[in-house]
């Protein structure tokens, strides 16, 4: 690897995980490199418009060029393009707001789709928001259908707590992802947001191969209540296999087990 590419990785990785605001002397030791190797990197990523100086703190924040990057990586997301049909449908059947996301790195789900609940009420979009996977229902059913090894090794990764009801017992996940694959269907209880619930599926490609998941969130007590529960993850099931059957997959190939 080249290692100015990697530390300069590191610094917008920094700033977007524990920003938005970080002067040279903190990036320094957060990468145990020279504050004279920052500064010199920092300005690079300056002059790209990937970073920019605030005024009157002289502390670095994130700059408008990645939102163009962003913008770019969404635009050749297959998943995402296809979605769209699926994802509105599936919020107007559950008078829910629907989600769809893909596997971020190691430990992340990045949600590249975003349809919102139908009806009235403020609602922010989520479009290229970041969620520990172990934390969300879309993250659990993606990680479902991982070939094994894949799945063990982020079980025994760093798992996240969000909530006091995230869920960073490794054994407890297996049981959770082992009955996901039984019922096709994760759930989430308050385990990324108090008072939020969600319930997702996972969607595969032409190969079998698990590339994405779909599902509702919304409050705890109107999506998991006993009347919404079962209808809405059978919903959530048919929108991830019609979807799967758009990119390709065959039938059945979406409850299979992946060794």
């Amino acid at each position: 690897m080249v290692q100015s590419v990697q530390r300069a990785a590191r610094i917008l990785r920094e700033l977007s995980t524990s920003g938005p605001r970080l002067g040279v002397t903190e990036l320094a030791a957060r990468l145990g490199v020279s504050k004279p190797t920052i500064h010199a990197l920092l300005r690079t990523l300056e002059a790209e418009g990937l970073v920019r100086q605030e005024k009157g703190t002289s502390k670095y924040l994130l700059g408008p060029a990645l939102l163009r990057l962003g913008n770019s990586y969404l635009a050749t997301q297959e998943l995402r393009s296809r979605s769209a049909g699926q994802a509105d449908v599936l919020a107007e059947r559950t008078g829910e707001a629907v989600w769809v996301a893909v596997l971020d790195g190691d430990r992340h789900v990045l949600v590249v789709h975003h349809a919102f609940r139908h009806g009235s009420g403020a609602q922010i979009l989520e479009l290229g928001a970041t969620i520990p996977w172990n934390t969300c229902a879309l993250g659990k059913a993606l990680v479902s259908f991982l070939p094994r090894q894949r799945q063990e090794e982020l079980l025994l990764g760093e798992l996240a707590r969000l909530t006091g009801k995230s869920v960073t017992d490794p054994g407890v996940l297996a049981e959770q992802l082992e009955e996901t694959r039984q019922t096709g269907y994760a759930l989430e209880d308050q385990e990324s947001v108090l008072g939020e619930a969600g319930i997702a599926s996972p969607v595969f490609d032409h190969s079998g191969d698990p590339v994405g998941s779909i599902g509702v969130i919304g409050p705890v007590e109107r999506l998991l209540s006993e009347e919404n529960r079962h209808r809405h993850a059978v919903a959530v099931r048919d929108a991830a296999t019609l979807l799967s059957r758009e990119l390709g997959a065959g039938r059945g190939i979406a409850w299979r087990v992946t060794d």
